[in-house]
């Protein structure tokens, strides 16, 4: 809570589960940067539909609505009806996949922002249900295109320092920003949030995941999670420089 008050992050509708923790958790990180997570969820798993009628009326008045899945899937559901029921953009962070996958209305949302490994575990929870043809294919392009068959409006595919991938229809690529990478944790969590921001601010298409892959890529220049986190100057400069990944 202090950190985001440091932040000037508006903690108003921030409130304390009694008898729980909060969700918490151990990253490893390998000489590479590259990170493993094991998550304890504490009072994550407490969050409930009635807790989000309560900030109905903030919901109602948003510009969007950053979901993930370190909640349960049924306040997930019923936070994304709410955002329709308002016409209130949504973006969703399929992480962690659940082992049977999402059901398709879970996946209407404006837009999707898997990294590749979470992509094709959506995908083969799909097909293990019998819904897609059986395939071994991993091309980027083609998980971007199936996933978009599956109900979002747009897909954004995290491709790692390679960049991301904006899939609308049509298909374009983003190249990463070349930085020192020293932990890869919260990368793609800084991603998805400038991708909020920049539709806050009517950046679009290719532009705003340029803007999202700025943030990423600064996010791995530091240790840990929150830490990591770039600042939005930190971010312009680097959109400035203008050094993609060749």
């Amino acid at each position: 809570m202090n950190g985001l008050r440091l932040h000037h992050v508006n903690t108003d509708h921030v409130t304390v589960t009694e008898g729980a923790s909060s969700g918490v958790a151990m990253i490893l990180v390998d000489r590479k940067g590259e990170n493993s997570i094991i998550v304890a969820p504490g009072a994550n798993a407490r969050l409930t539909p009635k807790d989000i009628d309560v900030a109905a009326d903030v919901i109602r008045g948003a510009s969007a609505v950053v979901m993930q899945l370190e909640i349960p899937a049924d306040t997930v559901r019923h936070a994304l009806a709410v955002c329709r029921r308002h016409g209130v953009y949504t973006i969703l962070d399929p992480a962690p996949v659940p082992p049977k996958g999402l059901p398709r209305e879970m996946l209407a949302v404006d837009v999707l922002t898997p990294n590749q490994g979470e992509a094709e575990a959506l995908l083969a929870a799909r097909r293990s249900m019998g819904r897609m043809k059986r395939t071994t294919r991993v091309d980027a392009k083609q998980l971007g295109s199936d996933l978009l068959a599956m109900g979002p409006r747009s897909v954004v595919l995290k491709l790692g320092r390679r960049g991301a991938m904006l899939v609308d229809g049509d298909v374009y690529t983003e190249r990463g920003f070349k930085v020192d990478v020293t932990d890869t944790t919260a990368a793609g969590d800084a991603f998805t949030a400038a991708l909020a921001v920049g539709h806050t601010e009517g950046v679009r298409g290719r532009a705003a995941v340029r803007f999202a892959n700025a943030a990423g890529a600064l996010c791995c220049e530091g240790f840990g999670a929150q830490p990591s986190l770039p600042g939005r100057d930190a971010v312009d400069a680097l959109l400035a420089r203008g050094n993609p990944r060749s």
